[in-house]
């Protein structure tokens, strides 16, 4: 038992001091040393806060003092170039993106049929005034003839009262005689009263044929006259075909320059859309051609529109441009909000309302010194982000 003891408390002795430990126990790490944070680190934070607060608050003067969109576009006039009369090109003298003058020839279609309508006007327009000139001879001739008519009218008239003293005169005679043979027929002979008579008779019949004749002749100056009417209305009639020939020549003359397609304004051509040998028709877009004035329409919400006037400036950065800062003012408002002109406008007293914030157009013209050399780089339809400054 002795010897049981014995082993037992060999056994159980603890192991030697010096016994490595065991591989799977990890050491025991030694706590972290606290480092001092230096002065450089305090400044750089202290830069950095107070870049950040400079930031915010210029943020929020921003915010106080401007109204901004960036749902803007450059606008401009956009001219579509388009023919007036029909034909094959001939001649295409413009290329696409190149700037043109007022007045500068683009292209030409094919003049002849033109030509050939101008030169039967003109044909038509030397018949008409030969026809007036033959008119107008008429009106002369017919006038003429009135007023040989009217003296004759006046030696007629001459005639009559002529007569008509002889027949006094002649009446007389034969009313003495008359009266003396019947009172003596011994005082005058018969002979002589039948002689008184038959002067009478022949008096009275020259002044009956003189009123006849002046009869005659008004009737002749009444059908002067009315040839007269008749040939200043065939003169009438010819001065309106002279007049409607000329406006024919002027037409043909006008399809005939509208064979040669011109630029209306200066600026820059674009969307060409025309070749050589095309048969082209009227109204047909050719060319777009831009003009170098240039505006801005920024939509801006309804709510932004509380401070915002005509006149006030402007600041815009074109995206295409990067970081350049350009200078404007406003230049107008519109009327009434973008939904209003649009193709179907919105009807609020139908279906159910959800209400939605308007957006106003408004009309921003260009500081002219702000985009010197920058003229162009700028184009139509370009996004803008818009400043106005409404405080």
């Amino acid at each position: 038992m002795a010897k049981l003891d014995d082993e037992t408390n060999v056994a159980a002795a603890p192991l030697p001091v010096d016994r490595p430990l065991d591989e799977d126990r990890a050491p025991i790490p030694a706590p972290p040393v606290k480092k001092k944070r230096g002065p450089v680190f305090w400044l750089v934070m202290l830069v950095v806060g107070v870049a950040a607060l400079g930031w915010t608050a210029q943020f929020v003067h921003h915010l106080l003092t401007f109204a901004e969109t960036d749902d803007a576009y450059i606008n401009g006039h956009v001219h579509q170039i388009a023919p007036r009369v029909a034909g094959a090109v001939t001649e295409v003298l413009v290329d696409e993106n190149r700037p043109v003058k007022a007045g500068q020839t683009l292209a030409r279609i094919d003049p002849l049929e033109y030509e050939i309508a101008l030169h039967r006007a003109q044909a038509m327009l030397a018949q008409s005034k030969a026809e007036a000139g033959r008119a107008h001879a008429a009106v002369d001739q017919a006038k003429a003839q009135v007023v040989q008519t009217q003296a004759q009218v006046e030696q007629a008239t001459a005639q009559v009262t002529r007569a008509g003293a002889q027949l006094e005169t002649a009446n007389t005679d034969f009313s003495r005689n008359s009266k003396l043979y019947n009172s003596d027929q011994r005082a005058i002979a018969k002979s002589e009263v039948d002689t008184t008579k038959g002067g009478f008779d022949a008096a009275q019949a020259a002044f009956d044929a003189a009123k006849a004749n002046v009869s005659g002749v008004k009737s002749n100056v009444l059908a002067a006259q009315a040839q007269v009417e008749s040939a200043e209305a065939a003169v009438t009639a010819a001065e309106a075909t002279v007049n409607a020939s000329e406006a024919a020549v002027r037409d043909a003359e006008r399809e005939l320059g509208y064979a040669t397609i011109t630029a209306p304004v200066d600026g820059t051509v674009g969307n060409k859309n025309i070749e050589l040998g095309n048969r082209v028709q009227v109204g047909q877009a050719l060319y777009a051609l831009v003009q170098p004035d240039l505006w801005v329409v920024a939509n801006f919400k309804e709510t932004q529109l509380t401070r915002m006037r005509e006149g006030q400036s402007v600041e815009l950065t074109i995206d295409a441009l990067g970081s350049k800062t350009f200078t404007g003012k406003v230049d107008s408002i519109s009327p009434a909000t973008g939904a209003q002109f649009a193709l179907l406008p919105p009807d609020n007293a139908t279906g159910n309302f959800t209400k939605v914030v308007q957006r106003v157009p408004v009309k921003i013209v260009f500081d002219r010194e702000s985009v010197r050399g920058y003229e162009t780089r700028i184009r139509p339809g370009l996004s803008v982000v818009v400043n106005v400054r409404v405080r």
